[in-house]
């Protein structure tokens, strides 16, 4: 091998080396920078948890709301609920509580009072198996006994709207139905969303 033959395979060699010095620190860098930072997922999962809770008591109050307050029907001289209604006497602007009418069937208003105080009765249970079975359900389960009967709860609702929509003030067309009434039907709705949601959610940590 002559002078020159060497000289170059020593400074081919030499330029090796420097470009792999060179070259690992900026791989290295690459990674690093582009490694995805994993999410804080306690807070993640509390905040969850907290939206769930506020939106099944959202539903608890419309449900709550739409059996005890006396505005599901309302004309220029009366207003009714599912208990009573109240009444202005002599266009005196005095208001007076009665009785529901006789000329209402007392077994579909019955009905009507029975699924509405039981879908507020298992709405409210629903919470409850749902807060306790967040401490015992195992990572992966779904809630499921929770959205049953948080269905259930959807299920009574609607039979009580569908029962008292379908025999009570349908030949009167001087009134209106009030804010309890939708109130019930958004009650329904929300039973619907947050039954099928517990169905589908799967608990991620222990």
């Amino acid at each position: 091998m002559t002078l020159h033959e060497f000289l170059l395979c020593r400074t081919s060699v030499i330029r090796g080396r420097f470009r792999n010095r060179i070259r690992i620190p900026y791989i290295r860098l690459i990674r690093i920078s582009f490694h995805p930072v994993s999410p804080s997922h306690p807070l993640n999962m509390l905040k969850a948890l907290a939206g769930i809770c506020l939106l099944h008591l959202t539903t608890i109050f419309f449900l709550f709301w739409a059996t005890i307050d006396d505005a599901w029907w309302f004309t220029r001289t009366l207003y009714t609920d599912l208990w009573g209604r109240w009444v202005m006497e002599n266009n005196d602007d005095v208001w007076v509580y009665m009785d529901i009418p006789t000329s209402y069937r007392k077994d579909y208003l019955q009905a009507v009072q029975a699924f509405a105080v039981l879908s507020c009765l298992f709405a409210v249970f629903s919470l409850c198996v749902f807060i306790f079975q967040l401490f015992t359900l195992g990572k992966g389960k779904r809630f499921t006994i929770s959205g049953v009967v948080q269905l259930i709860s959807c299920f009574c609702i609607m039979v009580a709207l569908s029962v008292y929509t379908d025999h009570f003030h349908r030949g009167e067309k001087d009134g209106w139905y009030g804010w309890s009434y939708i109130m019930a039907w958004f009650g329904w709705l929300l039973t619907l969303f947050t039954g099928i949601m517990y169905i589908v959610l799967r608990k991620r940590v222990e």
